[in-house]
């Protein structure tokens, strides 16, 4: 009898060290797979800030195959391609990712982006305008203020660009287009003090800088402004200035600007000695 006794005693401890160890498996792999959600995560994280646009992309579709319902995995993916400069490839999975559960304004916004980026800017607009009043941030603005921009409609531009400028640290770019816009209606002057602000904030903005000599020249002011520059910029924004005097008939002015140019740059200037060459060309032949 007491081998009966013993025998449903060690079986029942069988099955209580199986249950047990059914238990710390499960446990086990719960733990495993949350270490491999803060490891993808973590890679994801990496993947969208400092890693090649083109291995990203490639992280991103491998591991939406693996999880396809996880949406920071498909903004991944979009941001990668925007980084990439494929913003036709990343407007469908910006659409893909507003129609993903846990979506949120800022995905649409970014959607905006990429249309703009693909050059198609009705449907940024109607996308801009799904977005409620209540959500503003600056990407928000500062698009809002292109497409203002874009259908001539100057004093909405003004005021989103005023309101973009407000909403961030960095507003150099921002003053920038802003000047850009202004420079494009004819307000040249204008334009140039926009362009003083956004080198206040960005010094080393060179489109700011070319901008800024593109609006003196428009003023018929053909000194370059007091900013810092190198040696190669300098001659680049006598470059930029010679050649607008050019278009508006100074061309004495840009002839000299032209060698200045030339003369200004460390090295070989071949875009200004072809300019100064053609000039000279067309007034023995005029």
């Amino acid at each position: 009898m007491r081998q009966w006794i013993v025998v449903p005693l060690f079986i029942s401890g069988i099955f209580t060290v199986s249950a047990c160890g059914d238990r710390i498996g499960a446990e086990a792999s719960r733990q495993s797979d949350a270490i491999a959600l803060v490891d993808q995560t973590n890679m994801t994280e990496i993947m969208m800030s400092a890693a090649d646009p083109l291995e990203a992309i490639s992280f991103f579709e491998a591991a939406i195959v693996q999880t396809p319902d996880r949406i920071e995995l498909h903004r991944g993916l979009a941001k990668s391609l925007i980084r990439a400069n494929r913003a036709s490839a990343a407007v469908p999975v910006w659409n893909r990712v507003v129609a993903m559960p846990g979506s949120v304004h800022d995905d649409r916004v970014a959607l905006a982006e990429a249309l703009i980026r693909d050059n198609k800017w009705a449907e940024a607009e109607a996308t801009l305008d799904q977005i409620p009043p209540t959500h503003e941030t600056y990407e928000r603005y500062r698009l809002e203020a292109m497409v203002a921009d874009g259908n001539q409609e100057w004093a909405k531009a003004d005021s989103f660009y005023e309101i973009a400028s407000g909403l961030t640290t960095r507003p150099g770019s921002v003053y920038n287009n802003w000047g850009y816009s202004k420079l494009t209606r004819g307000d040249a002057r204008d334009a140039e003090r926009l362009f003083v602000q956004a080198l206040q904030y960005d010094p080393n903005l060179f489109t700011a800088k070319n901008n800024m000599v593109l609006a003196r020249a428009a003023q018929r002011q053909y000194q370059l402004p007091l900013v810092d520059m190198t040696q190669t910029e300098r001659a680049q924004l006598l470059h930029t200035m010679a050649i607008a005097a050019i278009r508006q008939g100074d061309v004495n002015v840009g002839r000299g600007l032209l060698q200045e140019a030339i003369d200004a740059h460390p090295q070989h200037f071949e875009p200004a000695v072809r300019a100064l060459r053609a000039l000279e060309a067309n007034v023995r032949t005029g």
